[in-house]
């Protein structure tokens, strides 16, 4: 009922990590998307268990080795053959684990930065299709995750329609620079993009009044959050 992708742009104290997630489930990516600046980023879906991104995450903290850190959790996570995990840290393609008892026609792809994965898929080549237009786009990272969201609808998308949608990325700083979500909608990507055309003009601006509220534009105007 999921296709995601993860992926990695930059490199150095600045390397971006993101996640983009599309369902025919609500609020899809409070359950798929999980990052952590400087160290990568991971999806958990299928027969979601939210706890297995955070646990990736944790792993590759500390040791940076992202095939190892997924086996090491599916090793030990309960009933690991309903989930679907994808992982990428600051190096290197994306690694996926896809269980037995993952839904319907499922799949992953990966190249060098980018991992996709997805379930209940109408086709077995949306996965690739993710990972081509990815790293086929250009602009921001938001912006070429969306990209490939949309590429996996024009292959055919899920085996039914698709109703949230959502993209996170993470920088050098401690908290989410972007976190946007369409959680019930009957166009939840194209909504996802208008969304996210209003954020990215602002986006480093909201960095910067978190950091030095003094040197961030607009600081103080009646209405400014």
């Amino acid at each position: 009922m999921t296709f995601s992708i993860v992926a990695r742009d930059g490199s150095g104290p600045a390397i971006r990590f993101g996640v983009a997630a599309c369902s025919s489930s609500p609020a899809i990516a409070a359950r798929v998307a999980h990052l952590r600046p400087g160290v990568g980023a991971a999806a958990s879906q299928n027969v979601t268990d939210p706890r297995l991104g955070g646990r990736c995450l944790d792993r590759l903290a500390g040791h940076g080795d992202s095939e190892r850190a997924l086996a090491e959790v599916t090793a030990a996570a309960d009933h690991v053959g309903y989930r679907q995990l994808t992982l990428l840290g600051r190096t290197g393609p994306g690694v996926a684990y896809s269980g037995s008892q993952t839904l319907g026609t499922h799949g992953s792809a990966s190249a060098d930065g980018v991992v996709t994965a997805g379930n209940m898929l109408a086709t077995e080549e949306i996965p690739r299709a993710m990972v081509d237009a990815f790293t086929a786009a250009t602009g921001e990272l938001e912006q070429r995750l969306v990209t490939a969201l949309r590429a996996a609808l024009a292959a055919g998308g899920e085996e039914g329609p698709v109703h949230s949608a959502g993209v996170a990325v993470v920088s050098d700083v401690d908290w989410w620079i972007t976190d946007l979500r369409v959680d019930w909608a009957e166009d939840p990507v194209d909504r996802l993009a208008e969304v996210l055309d209003v954020w990215l003009p602002q986006r480093d601006d909201y960095v910067t009044r978190g950091l030095d509220p003094t040197a961030a534009p607009s600081y103080g105007v009646p209405g400014d959050r």
